[in-house]
């Protein structure tokens, strides 16, 4: 989260509207520990990462909605689930992400 805060300011300063992701739990091999995080701008801006790149784009695409609609929602990738593999996920575990509007 720290290696964010800045670009964080840069865009709060630009009045942007975020979503925030952040991974709250792993089960078995991930990618990318508890407490990592990724923000995703309201043009489609990203800054950190939630899987070392392999499910980006699908965060991408949540934080998006959830900018629009301003509700929060918990995400899961996982290696057994079609959609996971298909972008990426193959660690062979299963990764939870909270997704939330960021509240200046």
């Amino acid at each position: 989260m720290k290696e964010i805060l800045s670009d964080l300011d840069a865009w709060r300063a630009e009045g942007r509207s975020v979503a925030l992701a952040r991974v709250v739990n792993v089960e078995g091999s991930g990618p990318r520990d508890p407490g990592a995080a990724m923000a995703v701008s309201d043009n489609g801006d990203v800054i950190g990462s939630v899987s070392g790149g392999c499910v980006e784009g699908a965060v991408v695409v949540e934080a998006l909605e959830i900018i629009e609609t301003g509700e929060r929602r918990m995400v899961s990738f996982g290696y057994s689930d079609d959609e996971a593999f298909a972008v990426g996920l193959t660690c062979g575990g299963t990764i939870h992400l909270f997704i939330e509007p960021l509240d200046w």
